[in-house]
């Protein structure tokens, strides 16, 4: 029976990634779906990507790339090199990854990235994959890319807000920013009420292996900072399960515990 396999932030962390689509032993029907974050922090972006978008091209397993935000980072970048060159220039300057990944990325590799979507619904299970996390004040969400797609340019813009959501303001549900949150300003999944079904959701680590709140699961568990990636996969005859790989070593200075959820 075919499974989805929903993997957690990668970071560049390639070998990590091979080891664990290794262990899930993938079938042809199988649907591999990334939480993101292919790219940045760890030593080997372009090798995730390659690896990623290889397999969505050259085997029977279904790959989907649920876009977050270091993805739009870098395609951002890539669109104002042609229509603001400037933009583009501030950006390198901040971050010199953006350049560096650009040059190395073939063309196949950058269609890869482009596939990204904002979201994915898996259906036996009822779950909503996104990169970030669901504002409390959002009432509405689209059944469908193509429903996302016909939004109005400023609904749009609101939903963008699933790639970066971590905490929410406590009297409004609202996005705040990363660092703007205050004393008591609840981490999303802490509040979320289950309106838009069970969320599957990557962007903050969590060192003690997936969180599991009343309707969503964190599965970042931190691949990059020495932590583990993890897999959540959902059979189809309705049981999941978790499928991890630890890492050997970090990709960058090693942490071990969660940040704060308030």
């Amino acid at each position: 029976m075919t499974r989805t396999c929903i993997i957690g932030d990668v970071h560049g962390m390639t070998d990590m990634l091979t080891e664990l689509v290794g262990k899930l032993d993938l079938a042809p029907g199988d649907t591999l779906v990334s939480l993101g974050d292919l790219v940045d922090k760890g030593p080997d972006a372009i090798g995730t990507v390659k690896y990623l978008g290889d397999l969505s091209r050259n085997s029977a397993v279904d790959v989907v790339l649920v876009e977050a935000n270091h993805e739009d980072k870098h395609l951002r970048y890539h669109r104002n090199l042609t229509e603001r060159p400037g933009i583009a220039h501030q950006m390198a300057a901040a971050s010199p990854e953006l350049s560096a990944l650009n040059r190395e990325l073939a063309p196949e590799d950058r269609d890869f990235l482009n596939s990204a979507v904002l979201f994915w619904r898996e259906s036996v299970h009822g779950v909503l994959c996104v990169h970030g996390g669901i504002p409390g004040n959002m009432r509405h969400f689209p059944q469908t890319l193509c429903e996302a797609e016909d939004l109005a340019a400023r609904e749009r813009k609101f939903l963008r807000q699933v790639l970066r959501t971590r905490f929410v303001e406590k009297e409004t549900g609202a996005f705040l920013s990363y660092g703007k949150e205050r004393p008591g300003d609840p981490f999303w999944a802490g509040v979320y009420d289950g309106r838009f079904g069970h969320v599957v959701f990557g962007h903050h680590p969590f060192f003690d292996g997936p969180a599991e709140f009343p309707h969503s699961t964190g599965i970042d568990t931190g691949a990059v900072d020495g932590g583990a990636l993890t897999a959540l996969v959902l059979h189809a005859a309705g049981h999941r399960e978790y499928v991890s790989v630890k890492a050997t070593a970090p990709g960058r200075v090693p942490r071990t515990a969660n940040p704060p959820l308030r």
